[in-house]
C-alpha cells in the first residue's frame, strides 16, 4: 500500500472534520460552501473552505470517492513536488474550478435573465429576485416564488410579465442559488498532473475496468464532464444531479497550465523550500 506523505494526510484529516463538523452543526454548511457571487450568502473565504465541504450524509460517496483520488494521486505528486509546491498545487486547482464553474453559473443566470428582458429589470430588483427564498422541503416552489416576485415587480412590469419571462426568472433565481462544495476540481487538477507525469500508467474506472493509458483516460473523462455540463446530463446515470461538471473543468484546466508553465519555465523543487 502506497504511504500518505504529510500534507495528503492533513488534507484528508480537513476533510474529515470538516464534513463531521457540517454534520453537527448545520449552518455551518451554507456557511462554508460557496454561494454565487450575487447571493447574499457569498463570502470572500467561501472559494477556500468549499473545498473541504462535502455532500450531506448519507451521500457518502462524494467525500470517500474525493478523498481515495486525493490519496491515489496526491501522495504520488507531493512525493515528486515536496509538501509546499504540492499544497500550492492543489489549492490552485481547487479555485481555478470555482473560478470556471462560478463564470459558468454566471454565464446560465445572465442567459435567463435575457428572456425576461422586455421587463426593463433595474439591478436591485435582480438582486433581490436572485435571493428570493422561495425552496421548502429540499424544491424550489413556483407559488413562493410567484409571491415574491408580485413584491418586486411594479404595476407595468406585473401586465407585461407571462409564462416564459416568469420561467426565465424563476431559473435565473434557481440556478443561482446552486451552491458548490467538494475537493472534486482540485482532484481533477492532480489527475491532468498525473497523467502529465506518467503518460503511461494504466488508469481504470470502477464501472469500466479495462487498463487505459492516463494520456488517454484523462482527457476522455474529461470529455465526458465537458458534453454533461453542456447537457445537463451525466453519461452514466441519466440526468445530473448537482454535479458541477465545469468545476471539475476548472480545475483540470488550471491544473494543464500549471504543469505546462512549470515545464516550460523548467520550475526547480528549490524554489520551494
Amino acid at each position: 500500500m502506497m504511504q500518505i506523505t504529510p500534507v495528503v494526510k492533513q488534507l484528508l484529516i480537513l476533510n474529515v472534520i470538516f464534513f463531521l463538523g457540517a454534520q453537527a452543526v448545520a449552518p455551518a454548511y451554507d456557511f462554508l460552501s460557496l454561494h454565487y457571487i450575487q447571493s447574499d450568502q457569498f463570502q470572500l473565504w467561501q472559494p477556500f473552505t468549499y473545498q473541504f465541504m462535502h455532500a450531506a450524509f448519507p451521500r457518502i460517496e462524494h467525500i470517500v470517492f474525493n478523498m481515495f483520488g486525493l490519496y491515489m494521486f496526491g501522495s504520488t505528486l507531493e512525493q515528486l513536488w515536496g509538501p509546499k509546491k504540492f499544497l500550492f498545487f492543489y489549492i490552485s486547482c481547487g479555485l481555478g474550478a470555482a473560478l470556471v464553474n462560478t463564470g459558468y453559473v454566471y454565464f446560465e443566470v445572465h442567459q435567463f435573465l435575457s428572456q425576461a428582458s422586455d421587463l426593463a429589470l433595474s439591478s436591485d430588483q435582480v438582486h433581490k429576485i436572485l435571493n428570493f427564498d422561495f425552496v421548502r422541503d429540499n424544491a424550489y416552489r413556483g407559488e413562493l416564488f410567484e409571491a415574491s416576485l408580485r413584491n418586486v415587480l411594479d404595476a407595468s412590469q406585473q401586465s407585461r410579465i407571462n409564462e416564459e419571462s416568469f420561467g426565465a426568472l424563476f431559473h435565473a433565481a434557481a440556478t443561482s442559488q446552486t451552491t458548490m462544495v467538494g475537493a472534486s476540481g482540485a482532484i481533477y487538477g492532480l489527475l491532468v498532473a498525473f497523467a502529465f507525469m506518467f503518460p503511461n500508467a494504466e488508469m481504470m474506472m470502477i464501472f469500466l475496468p479495462i487498463p487505459i493509458k492516463a494520456k488517454f483516460f484523462v482527457p476522455g473523462i474529461l470529455l465526458i464532464d465537458i458534453f454533461s455540463g453542456i447537457s445537463s446530463s451525466s453519461v452514466i446515470g441519466g440526468p445530473s444531479s448537482g454535479i458541477a461538471h465545469f468545476a471539475h473543468i476548472g480545475g483540470a484546466l488550471f491544473g494543464f497550465l500549471m504543469m505546462w508553465y512549470w515545464k516550460k519555465n523548467s520550475f526547480n523543487d528549490n524554489r520551494w523550500n
